[in-house]
């Protein structure tokens, strides 16, 4: 058979399953051809389609998502961070608890988050272990932490930094060049 006519994968499938003697015709084969692009455009937008349903893998859906869960959509936000606002909101229903917080936390930072309650202050700590620095999306994560967490507790925010006696003589100087400032404590003014 001559493929070179045939460029779309379904195409040379589908031609696949004709008798012998069409494969020779290049007819059948530019008709396979047209016919298996048709199919690919298809499955394509099945695919998707598909994607859609699922919040870590939606695009132009997402909308959709926040719509049905009353969150406003932000298109200067990229794809990750919304993704993580509705995340977040998915997981934030039911009892509040420190393992609710952590959910919560966690699906907006995508590292590991420790909660500490101090019951005498009335107010609990959210600790950013993995991440350097603040996070891009905290205003978000702060929304919805205040949404979810009783009116008569106070919430502090904890982040990780750089400390010289962590890069002193780890990291090679061309190495902490490259890294960001706000990765270091001092780098950045932290508004909590």
């Amino acid at each position: 058979m001559s493929d070179s006519l045939i460029t779309s994968p379904r195409g040379r499938e589908m031609f696949s399953y004709l008798p012998n003697y069409y494969e020779t015709s290049r007819v059948m084969q530019a008709d396979m051809n047209a016919k298996g692009a048709e199919m690919d455009q298809l499955f394509a937008a099945l695919d998707e389609t598909l994607q859609q349903f699922f919040v870590r893998t939606a695009t132009w859906g997402l909308d959709r998502w926040e719509s049905e869960l009353g969150i406003t959509t932000d298109l200067s936000k990229p794809l990750d961070q919304r993704r993580a606002v509705v995340e977040s909101k998915l997981r934030g229903s039911g009892k509040f608890s420190g393992r609710l917080v952590k959910s919560v936390a966690e699906a907006y930072d995508g590292g590991t988050v420790d909660v500490s309650f101090q019951p005498a202050e009335w107010s609990f700590t959210i600790k950013f272990v993995d991440t350097l620095g603040i996070p891009p999306n905290l205003d978000d994560l702060k929304a919805v932490i205040e949404e979810i967490k009783p009116a008569h507790l106070d919430v502090v925010y904890e982040f990780s930094y750089l400390l010289i006696r962590d890069i002193h003589g780890v990291l090679m100087l061309n190495e902490i060049e490259q890294m960001q400032l706000n990765k270091f404590a001092g780098g950045d003014p932290i508004g909590q």
